[in-house]
């Protein structure tokens, strides 16, 4: 589903050159739940924005199915994005003047889904995220733990072949923390493809495999069990 080929980024200022990632080569198999660890600064976010397509290598391939696109422009990588990626972030990410309803049903009206269509939708990733009681709130009146709910329900809004998870417990308490990597490995049973960075060995178990960034490179790899298309 994705292959990366001898990727690397380079942020570059007046005075200093950073190599974010040196030459990295990741295949992600369709169906496959991944993490990405390492210590802070090692690239992970960076490798995570280039998969989503909110960054572009300076050097390399990046084939997401049978497209390569790592050369593309940032408007042919948001077109691309729509309906095929969703992100769940360590912060959330929801918009505080909207409702939960309307932040979920957010990615349907770029797609420009029909109004009774979307209203279908989004009641139903809120029922599977078990958070519909909430529809009307807004999310400063929830907990982080249903802040969360409604971030992956917006995720999962336009059914995406992939998901990108980005230290997706980080801000929650063990408990909150467990039922969403839960929901995140009942989402990759169904299909979905799951790629996550995370600090937290705990949450890394869920995954197929984990890889080991280190200064801009993959130093392991480490297999918990076969993965099978």
């Amino acid at each position: 589903m994705i292959q990366l080929t001898d990727i690397s980024k380079i942020y570059t200022t007046d005075e200093v050159e950073t190599t974010a990632l040196d030459n990295i080569s990741l295949h992600i198999k369709k169906g496959e739940f991944i993490a990405i660890m390492g210590p802070s600064g090692c690239g992970k976010s960076t490798l995570l924005n280039i998969i989503g397509m909110l960054d572009s290598p300076n050097n390399g391939s990046y084939k997401f199915g049978e497209k390569e696109v790592a050369g593309y422009s940032e408007r042919q990588r948001a077109d691309l994005r729509k309906g095929h990626i969703g992100f769940v972030f360590q912060s959330f990410n929801l918009i505080d003047e909207l409702s939960v309803f309307e932040n979920v049903e957010l990615p349907l009206l770029y797609l420009k889904t029909p109004a009774k269509e979307r209203k279908e939708r989004v009641e139903e990733a809120l029922e599977l995220m078990n958070i519909m009681h909430r529809k009307n709130h807004y999310p400063q009146q929830l907990s982080g733990g249903q802040q969360q709910r409604v971030a992956i329900s917006r995720a999962i809004i336009a059914n995406p072949a992939l998901i990108l998870a980005d230290e997706p417990t980080g801000n929650l308490d063990s408990t909150n923390g467990e039922e969403v990597m839960n929901l995140l490995s009942e989402l990759n049973q169904s299909g979905t493809t799951i790629a996550m960075v995370t600090h937290s060995p705990y949450d890394a178990n869920y995954a197929y495999r984990t890889v080991n960034l280190f200064d801009g490179k993959i130093v392991t790899e480490n297999i918990k069990e076969a993965f099978h298309v």
